[in-house]
């Protein structure tokens, strides 16, 4: 790459420019609820509202995102008050009697549906955490520790959590394993507890023994419970924007530990073979699922280009290359850039499309759903206009 310095700088004001006047404004002007609290996500092309459910998972996403913003790109108060607003909401609203957060709302927070996850708790944690840093209030750090070290109990005590399978399979999966490792780093950025960095060690320790399968140049996303094979359609699923996602949760983490060279190598390791199954040669973007043995995937999905495998792996190729200095990782960094920003910002309505066809065709134009709203697209913007920041005044 010719001139480094000036294509970090690009990056940068783009990031932060489309953030601060596309993104943000978009969610705060079709998303925010001014009537009840929290931010509503299932919203069609144009921003109008298809549908009043509230997703939890978003209130704590959303509330951690607009103090993230806050935080490391403006000290905006119209972001501080939206993230205050969805902690708000979670707090009066998303909570069973059992301390087991809920999945659905509606618009006035009456519980619609549970499930056996617990990643409303993660989001919600790191909402908190991420506040209380944007507001000086501690007391929100401690809530947020408080509600992980409730989730890790969940977790170990058996019975609470109806699990995936009837006893005859016993298994692991990769999503809870490698969301813990966020979690506990973001709450860790506000609080010091040691229980933050016991659970990054064992999600760490787990990835390494349990999930990585080199048989397969892959990172599988169910395992056995010692990490054996399964060899059945799920269990033979790679979801490369999932392993890219923890590449870089990894490399941070790497970073955090002046560069530890097994983390990178590892970190490295996940993203080179999730790259390798990931990109589609032909069409290009980063496909939705692969299995480990070529077989056709069972996923209806499957072939699909959705939004968030795509900017995960923005996210991954710069902290990649600020791991190595190894200009392959800038090069991956612009084919998936180029490839993302040609097919799924929509310039005539702002905001991005979440779903397309392989071939890059829009599938359908909604700006967000209960699994779809301002979260992954900011997080990408934000991440990535820190990372080119600093790589850019390190030249």
């Amino acid at each position: 790459m010719d001139n480094v310095t000036d294509y970090l700088r690009t990056w940068a004001e783009s990031y932060q420019q489309d953030l601060t006047d596309n993104i943000m404004p978009f969610w705060l002007r079709h998303g925010l609820d001014g009537k009840h609290g929290g931010v509503y996500t299932c919203v069609n092309r144009n921003g109008s509202l298809m549908d009043t459910t509230k997703s939890v998972w978003f209130q704590g996403r959303f509330g951690f995102i607009a103090a993230f913003a806050y935080n490391q790109v403006a000290k905006n108060p119209e972001w501080l008050a939206a993230s205050k607003s969805c902690i708000d909401f979670i707090e009066a609203h998303c909570f069973d009697e059992d301390g087991h957060m809920f999945f659905e709302v509606t618009e006035d927070g009456r519980p619609l549906r549970k499930r056996r996850y617990v990643f409303s708790e993660c989001f919600a944690a790191i909402a908190m955490s991420e506040y209380s840093i944007a507001s000086g209030d501690k007391t929100y750090a401690f809530k947020a520790l408080e509600l992980f070290k409730q989730t890790q109990k969940f977790l170990s005590t058996p019975g609470f959590l109806e699990p995936k399978y009837l006893p005859v399979l016993q298994a692991r999966g990769h999503s809870i394993t490698m969301i813990l490792i966020n979690t506990a780093s973001r709450i860790r950025a506000a609080i010091s507890d040691p229980v933050l960095n016991t659970q990054i060690d064992e999600s760490l320790d787990a990835i390494r023994r349990y999930f990585i399968h080199p048989e397969f140049k892959a990172l599988l996303e169910m395992v056995g419970p010692e990490g054996e094979f399964i060899d059945t359609c799920n269990g033979r699923l790679i979801n490369p924007g999932h392993c890219i996602e923890t590449s870089w949760f990894i490399l941070e983490e790497a970073k955090c530990r002046n560069w530890d060279k097994e983390l990178v190598r590892m970190a490295l390791q996940i993203l080179d073979w999730s790259w390798e199954w990931g990109w589609d040669k032909e069409y290009g973007g980063i496909i939705n699922f692969r299995d480990c043995r070529n077989l056709p995937v069972q996923d209806y999905s499957q072939d699909m280009k959705f939004w968030w495998p795509q900017t995960e792996t923005i996210i991954a190729a710069l902290y990649a290359y600020q791991a190595t200095g190894d200009e392959k990782y800038l090069k991956m960094h612009k084919q998936i850039s180029d490839w993302t920003y040609a097919h799924f910002p929509d310039k005539e309505c702002g905001e991005w499309y979440g779903y397309l066809h392989r071939d890059g065709t829009v599938a359908q134009p909604a700006k967000g759903n209960i699994f779809k709203g301002p979260f992954h697209v900011p997080r990408m913007m934000i991440c990535g206009y820190m990372l080119c920041k600093e790589l850019k005044e390190n030249k």
